[in-house]
């Protein structure tokens, strides 16, 4: 099943002020990592946190799966420069790699 201790469970975090960019974000961020993390990385798709807005800012996000090595680091910092290139202006991703709370 790969649950940890076996395995890590990395969240990507995405918030944003406005509704429609962080869904076309969100999604944007899940094809750039599965681009990369094809073998390596078992991505959920993107969905709304289980606390969706908090302070007008809405929340999603995005789990993945893996053993946690140099190479998995490589690929969430190639997809995150990829992520960058498109300039979603009211959008911020924060990735936490085996989080205490998944809310």
């Amino acid at each position: 099943m790969k649950y940890p201790p076996f395995c890590d469970i990395i969240m990507f975090g995405i918030n944003s002020s406005d509704k429609e960019e962080i869904k076309q974000a969100s999604v944007k961020l899940y094809e750039i990592l599965k681009k990369y993390g094809q073998n390596n990385l078992q991505i959920m798709p993107p969905l709304p946190a289980p606390i969706d807005k908090i302070k007008y800012r809405y929340r999603w996000r995005i789990i993945a799966k893996c053993k946690l090595n140099s190479k998995i680091i490589e690929i969430i910092n190639k997809s995150l420069e990829e992520y960058y290139k498109h300039k979603y202006k009211k959008t911020r991703v924060i990735v936490d790699i085996n989080p205490n709370n998944m809310s």
